[in-house]
């Protein structure tokens, strides 16, 4: 039984992960760009609100506060350059990203500060709290992956269809994440649904990330289709045991839905956290077992989707400028839908201290 939380700290934590909000893979494909808002919102988490104890209807693609309902724009897409590289913005807010006031906002990390230093005091330090990463360093942070299902409705999309294609080890942490592409067959004509995912390693709630993209394979694409996904299994004390081939995204602490449990001790005599890593059999970078035989599909090239946007560059060039971040009534209109949010967290912030 943990201990005693007084009230007073209970509703200043809840405060503070309002205000921190929480981490996701911010790009032009995604769905929920704007918010829920129902307007272009440049300072808006909405995105990156944490799923726990929820039904599988509402955490799957975060429908519980209408993500899924926000498609990208037309045209827009997450390009998955064949064999290669993509990049997404690792941030707390879209405000600290270049999708937002022309970049002025961005830094090294997803808060629009650099923390210089942060994380340098060890394995044993304490949890990072000047920006909710879940983590007390680079090293134990708990790896991020992105899933592809060759659905081009969202409806259609299942956990058996929506396949891990790479993994990044040691993230979230930095503001740019690179991840890396396998020789992915090409999408339908409407384009792919992708997902990215990640289950935090302790430092807070148990929570994870489920968030929707519409992407597109380019490049000379491969010719072999991708495998149904089975559950991933926690295999760390016996690498035997880790699932070979195509394996599902995690799903994890939600009141139904789930597709892994764990209960004890990792090695490290942490309580255990499903992870996109060697934990759960999870290699780090492009999955290239993921496959059916060649020959299931057929290879073509598909050229890079058209730029619609101008955006800054991923690194910033000049001091932050805090200006023009809207008008007076556009400020309030933002924190009254923050608040808003956050009071629709509050109940599941209250339960889960209840019940640890």
């Amino acid at each position: 039984m943990a201990p005693y939380l007084p009230l007073g700290l209970l509703v200043l934590a809840w405060l503070a992960a309002g205000v921190q909000a929480h981490v996701g893979a911010w790009h032009i494909g995604m769905y929920c760009l704007n918010g829920t808002s129902g307007r272009d919102d440049h300072n808006t988490n909405d995105a990156v609100l944490p799923l726990y104890n929820m039904t599988k209807e509402n955490w799957w693609f975060h429908h519980d506060n209408g993500c899924d309902q926000f498609p990208p724009e037309d045209g827009d897409f997450l390009d998955l350059p064949v064999n290669g590289t993509f990049t997404v913005e690792h941030a707390v807010n879209r405000a600290f990203t270049t999708l937002s006031y022309n970049g002025t906002e961005i830094a090294e990390f997803g808060d629009g500060e650099d923390h210089p230093g942060m994380g340098k005091e060890g394995a044993d330090g304490d949890c990072i709290t000047a920006i909710n990463i879940h983590t007390q360093n680079e090293t134990m942070a708990a790896g991020t992956a992105f899933a592809i299902s060759y659905q081009s409705d969202l409806s259609a999309v299942t956990p058996e269809n929506l396949v891990v294609f790479t993994v990044l080890y040691h993230s979230p942490w930095k503001r740019i994440a690179t991840y890396s592409v396998p020789n992915l067959p090409a999408c339908p004509p409407e384009g792919c649904i992708c997902a990215w995912g990640w289950v935090p390693n302790g430092c807070g709630l148990a929570n994870m990330y489920h968030l929707g993209y519409r992407c597109k394979v380019v490049g000379h694409t491969g010719d072999a289709a991708v495998a149904p996904g089975q559950p991933p299994v926690w295999c760390e004390d016996d690498p035997e045991r880790c699932v070979q081939g195509p394996k599902q995204m995690l799903y994890w602490h939600q009141s139904e839905g789930n597709n892994i449990e764990v209960e004890g001790y990792d090695l490290s005599g942490h309580l255990k956290s499903p992870a996109y890593n060697d934990k759960c059999g999870f290699k780090n970078g492009a999955q290239h077992d993921i496959f059916l035989d060649k020959g299931s599909a057929v290879p073509t090239s598909i050229p890079a989707s058209p730029m619609r946007h101008k955006l800054p560059s991923l690194i910033p060039s000049a001091p932050r400028d805090r200006r023009g971040r809207g008008t007076a009534i556009e400020v309030l209109l933002e924190y009254a839908h923050r608040f808003l949010m956050m009071a629709y967290s509050l109940p599941l912030f209250v339960y889960y201290y209840a019940r640890v």
